[in-house]
């Protein structure tokens, strides 16, 4: 049990860290803008915020819970018209900022102690909680790299097999291939007589464990997963906050309002996923 839950956990924070590196979403570009304007502590608390509502559709995806996809299902346009709407709202706040380095330090230091301390949190779960094909893609992810570690003949606690069964499930609920993983998933096994013999003996190994483990090792894996993603944005806010001041701040000022323009654009095209949805 030791053996599987150090593997569930290295590989949770490695897939975090590294797939919260592209800087494209919403929760990235929320983080950059705000680390130029230096709000550090801002930026830590959207984090954690963001990294929660990561943790709770990481669970349900890779624990199997699809029967409450069901019942989400018929929700989610409503949900993504909501936001939409957010991320149309603080794309417009971003654009409007205008950042003046010389009086910034008094301006974040109040700002901070009195806004800082629930917005930030709140934002950030936000964001990324009104945005439910984050599900999709973490379980299609997580497809992806838990199969690779168990090709590689580590023992994952038979969480290949789970998170395989939550893809056939789902996308028999859709009935289309929602996560279409026949063509792709060859690029990431390794395969062999060795590493065969090795899952099959760890199948063996996983039939005797307690029956709460399938519990134990979503939740490792969830949480682990959203730590190395506040490990890596809380390094990217560190280094913007920084050297923040080593930017003209005239280019600072483009770059946050570009980065707003970028969030309105999210947000348009979650509206036009919904309306989508809603015509179906």
């Amino acid at each position: 049990m030791t053996e599987i839950l150090i593997t569930i956990s290295l590989v949770g924070l490695l897939a975090g860290f590294i797939l919260s590196m592209p800087i494209a979403g919403p929760i990235s570009i929320l983080i950059t803008s705000n680390a130029l304007k230096g709000k550090m502590r801002y930026c830590t608390l959207a984090t954690i915020g963001a990294s929660f509502a990561d943790f709770i559709y990481v669970f349900i995806a890779v624990f199997g819970l699809t029967k409450l996809y069901t019942i989400y299902k018929p929700v989610i346009p409503y949900v993504l018209v909501v936001g939409a709407v957010f991320l149309i709202y603080l794309g417009i706040k971003i654009i409007k900022t205008k950042i003046d380095l010389e009086h910034i330090e008094e301006k974040s230091h109040i700002n901070e102690k009195i806004k800082n301390q629930r917005g930030g949190f709140i934002t950030g779960f936000l964001l990324n909680f009104l945005n439910p094909t984050l599900f999709i893609g973490w379980l299609t992810s997580s497809f992806f790299i838990i199969s690779m570690v168990s090709s590689l003949g580590l023992n994952t606690g038979g969480l290949d097999d789970m998170i395989d069964q939550n893809v056939q499930q789902i996308n028999h609920i859709d009935g289309n291939n929602t996560i279409n993983t026949s063509k792709n998933s060859t690029y990431f096994r390794f395969d062999s007589a060795y590493s065969q013999a090795k899952k099959e003996l760890n199948r063996e190994k996983n039939a005797k464990l307690p029956s709460y483990t399938p519990v134990l090792i979503s939740i490792c894996y969830a949480l682990f997963l959203s730590l190395g993603s506040i490990i890596w944005f809380y390094y990217l806010s560190y280094f913007l906050v920084k050297y923040r001041k080593k930017i003209n701040v005239n280019v600072i000022n483009r770059i946050i309002r570009t980065l707003g323009v970028l969030l309105c654009f999210f947000g348009i095209f979650l509206g036009y996923t919904a309306v989508k949805l809603l015509l179906q």
